[in-house]
């Protein structure tokens, strides 16, 4: 069987932040600013370098710092999260950045928070308290192939129906998450089905290396922050809002295909949000086919650039609006 060759990563063309001024933070924790107005409103949290080799938040978070904006309402917090990652990160080789010893996006259980053996885990009981603290969240991301931005939000209806209310990006993106660990968008309230008043949205903004990754950045930092009633509309500096998507559609995730063997290759370069026909060939399995199960299969993020047994390279989905 001939298996189609894995394709070395993308040239990185965003240009990496100077941080050693956000690195500082005003809290106590490093990388962490809290800001609280005094008034009545949301407590926002805004959650960047989850991956330390996922630049595009770190620009937008340094962009509101540089820009003198004050909250309106609330409370806003910023936190630069996986520093010890990022300090690793080469453009020339990018991928052994996203963590130093797991990833930092897949620790957000009680078993996992209790067992601090991990640079990754370490970092999170630092941040908990602030993510135990925030009413809406909003994560920066970035991925490993594809360029269009994808907002996930959870399978909960509150995330989903506040994803289309934003009006950016085009896809929306229903998700259960990964068998490799709960995520920091899923953890705690924010994992809880019922709607408890909290909101929480995960961002991939694009390619990790692309600039315009920073601007998708920016646009929904912005849009987050007015629909939160954080900020008022006019108060956003021209050049970071983008023009609303034409449409949006969501999209359901129906199942995610994990590696158990660590050896999964794809058979074609996929590069997301191609809808494919029943039993259309996929990849292989540790050498066994994996085919589309249903017409109009929609494939979310495939890749294996960070494969380990048990990750998930591949998510499929069908729409729902």
């Amino acid at each position: 069987m001939t298996h189609a060759a894995v394709s070395p990563p993308r040239p990185f063309a965003l240009a990496c932040p100077d941080l050693s001024a956000e690195r500082l933070g005003n809290t106590g924790t490093p990388g962490v600013w809290h800001f609280d107005t005094g008034e009545p409103g949301n407590k926002v949290m805004l959650s960047a370098l989850i991956h330390g080799n996922e630049l595009c938040g770190a620009w937008a978070l340094k962009a509101f710092l540089a820009s003198g904006l004050c909250p309106r309402r609330g409370t806003l917090t910023l936190a630069f999260c996986n520093l010890a990652a990022f300090d690793r990160f080469d453009p020339s080789d990018y991928l052994p950045s996203r963590f130093v010893d797991e990833d930092l996006n897949r620790v957000w259980s009680p078993d996992k928070l209790a067992d601090p053996t991990t640079s990754e885990r370490r970092r999170a009981a630092e941040l908990r308290p602030w993510v135990d603290q925030a009413d809406w969240l909003m994560d920066f991301h970035s991925m490993s192939t594809s360029d269009v931005p994808l907002q996930l939000t959870g399978m909960h209806q509150r995330n989903i129906d506040l994803a289309l209310r934003l009006g950016n990006p085009a896809n929306v993106i229903a998700d259960a998450g990964h068998a490799a660990g709960v995520r920091m968008r899923d953890y705690g309230r924010h994992g809880a089905p019922d709607d408890n008043g909290t909101r929480a949205l995960l961002i991939e903004c694009g390619f990790h290396g692309a600039p315009e990754s920073r601007d998708v950045a920016l646009d929904q930092m912005a849009r987050f922050l007015i629909e939160a009633e954080t900020l008022d509309r006019a108060d956003v500096p021209s050049g970071w809002l983008a023009a609303d998507a034409s449409r949006q559609q969501a999209l359901r995730v129906t199942q995610a295909i994990s590696s158990p063997s660590g050896r999964f290759r794809f058979a074609r370069d996929w590069k997301g949000l191609e809808s494919l026909a029943a039993g259309t060939l996929i990849g292989w399995e540790d050498g066994e086919p994996v085919v589309a199960p249903y017409d109009n299969c929609v494939l979310i993020m495939p890749s294996v650039a960070n494969i380990r047994p048990g990750v998930t390279v591949l998510r499929l989905a069908q729409t729902i609006a």
